[in-house]
């Protein structure tokens, strides 16, 4: 089975005390909390709301008698999945009229996600928008299966199927995803060499240099949620796409950071995290190239950075 990222610290943000920490229930959550948070996150691309599923996950794990639970763990990943299922049905009803291109939260991760080639794929940017043209069964019974390994048995509990229909949902979702994601599995040290040459070029406006690290066919997806300048749709094409980044250049230098398991770059303005920058790389070139500036999708990476410091 796949790790989980390791984000904020385990309590934060759930209402758990220092005081009830040796609690039996208390106990169990925070023992399986990144896992639960990285399925909640998983399936509904944003940390905000991982954490908000996280939070009603746990005022429901308080009240269920333990002395019923055989497997803590799968009772909560159980009860995690119904409240990112639940939330993920209200989104995407939201997510029909957002402004622009939606893009997931980008993800503050630690340097050692990388090395879990799985876990890294898994919560790339690139993979996430994949998972996002599944219904939400089947991107639950995705996550589940296909990244945390669980039985079909445990995923039918937790979707509400049985584990026969779980079985073709799985089959289909995986076939789908196949067909989108990208084509060969990069490591850490491809994506840093593509984005040194990125970050080189942007920073100095050599054009030529831009256009050869973007793909012909690179396609650029801005997010401002209609509150930041962003391109409404989607740019493509290496020459428009170098001609909207050159407007940036000697703008501010691009920092480097670790995102969705991934090397990212961000821009920074007047103190704040103003862009992040993920990439999806084929054949040693950028073909995919996503710029999240919606503040509220920063907010949370801009309270990891500063805890960080």
């Amino acid at each position: 089975m796949a790790g989980t990222p390791r984000t904020a610290p385990e309590d934060r943000g759930q209402g758990i005390s220092q005081d009830d920490r040796m609690d039996p229930a208390t106990e169990a959550f925070v023992a399986h909390r990144n896992l639960l948070f990285t399925v909640a996150y998983e399936m509904l691309g944003s940390a905000a709301d991982a954490e908000d599923a996280l939070q009603e996950t746990w005022l429901r794990w308080v009240g269920v008698d333990l002395g019923t639970v055989q497997d803590p763990r799968a009772y909560l990943v159980r009860i995690a999945t119904r409240q990112a299922l639940m939330r993920l049905r209200t989104l995407g009803r939201r997510r029909e009229s957002y402004v622009g291109p939606w893009l997931p939260e980008p993800l503050l991760t630690a340097p050692d996600v990388a090395e879990d080639i799985a876990l890294a794929d898994s919560v790339s940017m690139a993979m996430l928008l994949v998972l996002e043209t599944l219904t939400p069964t089947e991107r639950a019974v995705f996550v589940l299966r296909e990244v945390f390994d669980l039985a079909y048995d445990e995923i039918a509990e937790a979707v509400d199927k049985s584990p026969a229909a779980v079985r073709q949902i799985a089959h289909r979702a995986r076939s789908h995803v196949a067909a989108r994601r990208p084509r060969e599995v990069v490591s850490a040290a491809e994506t840093r060499d593509a984005l040194k040459a990125f970050q080189r070029a942007v920073e100095t406006g050599d054009m030529q240099s831009l256009l050869d690290i973007l793909a012909p066919d690179v396609v650029l997806l801005t997010d401002g949620g209609g509150v930041k300048l962003a391109a409404l749709e989607p740019i493509v094409g290496a020459a428009t796409v170098a001609h909207v980044l050159g407007r940036i250049s000697n703008t501010a230098p691009l920092l480097p950071a670790q995102v969705n398991g991934h090397p990212a770059l961000m821009l920074r303005l007047d103190g704040e995290i103003d862009t992040v920058f993920a990439v999806r790389i084929d054949d040693g070139l950028i073909t995919g190239l996503y710029a999240v500036r919606n503040p509220e999708k920063l907010s949370h990476m801009e309270r990891e950075t500063t805890l960080r410091r």
